[in-house]
Parts: C-alpha cells; sequence; structure tokens
C-alpha cells in the first residue's frame, strides 16, 4: 500500500512503457502533420511502412491519430472514476492518475485497475 494510504495511491507507470509510448505518438504526429520531413529511408521498415501510408491511406492515418487520443482521454476519464471507486479520494493523487492515463494509457491504466485496496478497519 502507499504510505499515505488508500487515499492518497499513486504508482508511476513504468519508464521503458513512457519513453515507448511517447516515441510511438511522437512519430506518429510527425507523420501526420508533418510527413515532408519525415527520413522514411533511415528508418528501415517502419519507415517504409510510414511512408506507405502516408501516400495511400493518408486519412486513416489521420483518423488513427484523433481516435488514439480519444481512446486516451476516455481512459483517463475512465481512471478518475475508477480512483472513486478503490478508494482514492485525495485530489492530487486523482490528478495524477488522470494526467498519466491521458499521457501513457493502458501502461498506466493497468496499474490503476490491478490496485486492490486493503479493508477498511472498523
Amino acid at each position: 500500500m502507499a504510505p499515505g494510504g488508500s487515499a492518497s495511491f499513486f504508482r508511476r507507470a513504468g519508464v521503458h512503457w513512457m519513453a515507448l509510448i511517447t516515441l510511438a505518438m511522437g512519430f506518429f504526429t510527425w507523420t501526420v502533420f508533418w510527413p515532408t520531413l519525415v527520413p522514411y529511408e533511415q528508418l528501415g521498415p517502419l519507415g517504409s511502412l510510414a511512408q506507405y501510408m502516408v501516400k495511400n491511406h493518408y486519412s486513416v492515418l489521420y483518423n488513427g491519430y484523433w481516435i488514439a487520443w480519444a481512446i486516451h482521454a476516455a481512459e483517463a476519464l475512465y481512471s478518475f472514476r475508477l480512483c472513486s471507486t478503490k478508494g482514492i479520494s485525495d485530489p492530487g493523487a486523482r490528478m495524477l492518475w488522470l494526467t498519466q492515463t491521458f499521457l501513457f494509457g493502458i501502461a498506466s491504466l493497468s496499474l490503476l485497475l490491478a490496485y486492490k485496496p486493503g479493508k477498511k478497519r472498523r
């Protein structure tokens, strides 16, 4: 349990997940908004796939980008609601969960879903 008890429970997502999601969403943003600046040839198979998607399926790429952020937003709102269900009442902890889940999605939400609050003492 967290030092402050279940009311202030917060765990940071793994650094490797945060780095991977940041790089992936950053690359996604780059290919959607600045596709002419991407050095596709230097990125190997990922560059070939990205270039193919930009040239042949740009609308899928563009809509997929906004759908990905919508999913992150929905996960963040769900994490905020889940905090209430799990007895996390500290506003600071709830905002940390909301922000972290918005930025890193399921990497954060899975930690909150796995959290089992201790039983309340009488």
